[in-house]
């Protein structure tokens, strides 16, 4: 009965709400990038640098212009330093990441405006990771090899700057126990422009 009782609360709050007011001009873009991912801190005790790709969506008007909101989702890979399997029982420890990551990007003035675009940026959001750690041990060791799954919630901020269909962002991003600075090297790809 609760159940059926917020569907129509729902349904009557979206039936009688005021729409959101967008701009005439706007545009959805699609970005896949790619780069360098370096651990820090105490992931960078067992992982190496590793490399991630992502494809994020993003969308602005000229109401919103110059801030544009966005979604991406990427994949990372860590694979373990050489000297933590010289000091421990391990020999293989990796990490493959997914990660989602909703946030705002805003684009400030070019400072270069003749032949070329380029402005500067800066990048804010909030960021969720599913970790899968593959821990694999010497044979000798007597130790049984596993997976640990675990998901973390964080936020990253960047900046870099664009040349509108690429950009390059370095961002400092921060989940418990996993912090790292990524590198991104974007082409953006517009989807649909309405003028």
């Amino acid at each position: 009965m609760k159940k059926i009782f917020l569907l129509v609360l729902l349904f009557n709050s979206l039936a009688f709400a005021q729409m959101v007011k967008f701009g005439e001009a706007r545009g959805l873009f699609m970005a896949v990038g790619v780069g360098p991912r370096f651990p820090v801190g105490d992931f960078a005790d067992n992982q190496n640098i590793g490399v991630g790709v992502n494809v994020t969506f993003s969308y602005t008007d000229n109401e919103l212009l110059p801030v544009f909101f966005y979604t991406g989702i990427g994949y990372q890979h860590y694979p373990g330093r050489q000297d933590f399997y010289k000091k421990t029982d391990y020999a293989s420890f990796s990490s493959n990441v997914l990660v989602v990551t909703p946030g705002v990007r805003y684009y400030f003035k070019p400072i270069i405006n003749e032949g070329i675009l380029l402005m500067p940026v800066i990048d804010a959001g909030i960021e969720f990771a599913y970790f899968e750690k593959f821990h694999q041990y010497k044979i000798d060791r007597g130790r049984q090899n596993f997976v640990e799954e675990n998901g973390k919630l964080g936020f990253h901020v960047g900046g870099g700057f664009s040349m509108f269909i690429l950009d390059v962002v370095t961002y400092y991003n921060y989940l418990h126990n996993n912090h790292y600075i990524s590198f991104d090297l974007r082409v953006n790809i517009p989807i649909f422009v309405k003028i």
